[in-house]
């Protein structure tokens, strides 16, 4: 790859310091492991994941040496298999319902022979789908993550037209730009998309902000397109309003995932880092900048450590690699002269309210806000028939919202879920936009 790509993602981006936290399987690996499922009948796992894979069917398929059909019965279901094979929590999804799980016996590890089927998918360039005969209808993507992906990949195998409208200059959404190196790195998410688009016949426009002087009004997509579908995602970090949350060192969360895994950042000198925050997004924060070479990288959370949201299981390996928590611990304000040094917090009781006259400094050259993102919803304000509920998108179960030919899912609709809950309410939107689409009704042709 040159030093930079098309999409300006740098050869020398310092996601590179990172390893596979699961490895891959190799076809000695993936058989062994196959041989162990039990192919359940009504698959426990399989009721489990959020696109339905069969899961029990494609692992039978590689352990008789079958793996284009087992990738094929994978992306039939979930065209990001590849993605969703190493950044799922399978631990709470499928391997989570594993039989296995309740015979004392290790569950089977699914999510590494989807990675092992898909990967040779993607790599080899197996293509399983076309675009259906054409209809004559076309249909606006407002985002180019995954949600928005998976609903032109399936609205194009109904022979719908699709245009992507993506803010940034690259697809991909958190994929690309936000999701933890260890589990998928920048240059593989993009990888899927090409594999994604290869489809044929979806049009993509990145630096398009819908709404924006760089992109088409609402108005534009609603007057030039027969259906609008809105994946948008989320917004931008939230901030802190304490003292002092200015200062130099201190980030969003996903602002700053997205410059390493896309770009270089500079910690030279850095010797301490701070997330504030307890959920997912918090936990993978403290993986990274020890990764990156932080010596010491404190969690700081205002409630108790059992009662965090973000997994257990990260978590667990986060502590294993160094990570430190502070627990009860509220920020109020930050410390430093141009540049933070440290995170002064109000100890909380367990109860989460303020003890008097009780604080604690967290030493930090560098912090990261984990503590939320603005919802997009906002996009639609304003349009009849769209109810905004917290800032989300309010959609049925197959993706419409009030106004008729406008859908939506992924985190605008869902409000910040898995990728794989993002695949799944794309693919249902896309089937509900092809009834919708050749359901003759008064006043359509």
């Amino acid at each position: 790859m040159p030093e930079s790509s098309p999409c300006n993602l740098s050869a020398s981006r310092s996601e590179n310091v990172f390893e596979d936290f699961k490895p891959a399987y190799d076809e000695k690996q993936a058989l062994v492991e196959a041989n162990r499922c039990l192919y359940c009948f009504d698959a426990p796992c399989q009721i489990a994941c959020p696109t339905h894979i069969d899961i029990a069917g494609f692992i039978r398929k590689i352990a008789t040496g079958n793996d284009r059909g087992a990738a094929r019965t994978i992306l039939d279901a979930n065209i990001f298999g590849m993605s969703c094979a190493r950044v799922c929590p399978v631990e709470v999804l499928c391997v989570g319902e594993c039989v296995h799980n309740h015979q004392d016996v290790p569950p089977i590890a699914i999510g590494r022979l989807q990675r092992y089927a898909t990967d040779r998918a993607v790599e080899e360039g197996w293509q399983f789908f076309e675009a259906g005969a054409s209809t004559g209808k076309k249909v606006a993507m407002i985002g180019g993550g995954p949600a928005s992906l998976a609903a032109a990949h399936q609205l194009r195998r109904h022979g719908h037209s699709v245009t992507i409208f993506e803010a940034r200059e690259r697809l991909g959404g958190l994929n690309t730009n936000g999701v933890a190196p260890y589990k998928l790195r920048a240059d593989t998410a993009l990888a899927e998309v090409d594999y994604v688009l290869a489809i044929g016949g979806i049009e993509v426009r990145t630096s398009a902000s819908v709404g924006g002087a760089s992109g088409p009004s609402l108005a534009d997509l609603e007057r030039d397109h027969d259906a609008v579908f809105v994946g948008a995602g989320l917004g931008a970090d939230s901030g802190m309003d304490v003292p002092s949350a200015d200062l130099a060192g201190i980030y969003g969360a996903v602002a700053f995932i997205e410059a390493f895994k896309t770009g270089v950042v500079d910690l030279s000198g850095v010797t301490h880092a701070a997330v504030i925050g307890g959920g997912n997004t918090a936990v993978d924060c403290v993986r990274e900048l020890l990764g990156l070479g932080i010596p010491v990288v404190s969690m700081v959370y205002r409630g108790d450590e059992s009662r965090m949201s973000g997994y257990s299981h990260e978590w667990d390996e986060a502590k294993v690699e160094g990570g430190r928590g502070v627990w009860r611990a509220m920020p109020v304000g930050f410390e430093g002269v141009g540049r933070v040094t440290g995170v002064r917090c109000a100890e909380l009781d367990a109860d989460k309210k303020v003890l008097p006259g009780r604080e604690l400094t967290v030493p930090a050259q560098v912090v990261l806000l984990a503590i939320g993102q603005s919802k997009l919803g906002s996009l639609l304000a304003g349009l009849d028939g769209v109810e905004l509920q917290n800032g989300r998108i309010v959609v049925d179960a197959t993706g419409a919202t009030g106004r008729p030919g406008f859908y939506a899912g992924g985190d605008c609709a869902n409000g910040g879920k898995e990728v794989v809950n993002a695949v799944a309410e794309g693919k249902a939107a896309a089937n509900g936009i092809h009834v919708y689409l050749t359901t003759p009704r008064q006043g359509r042709e």
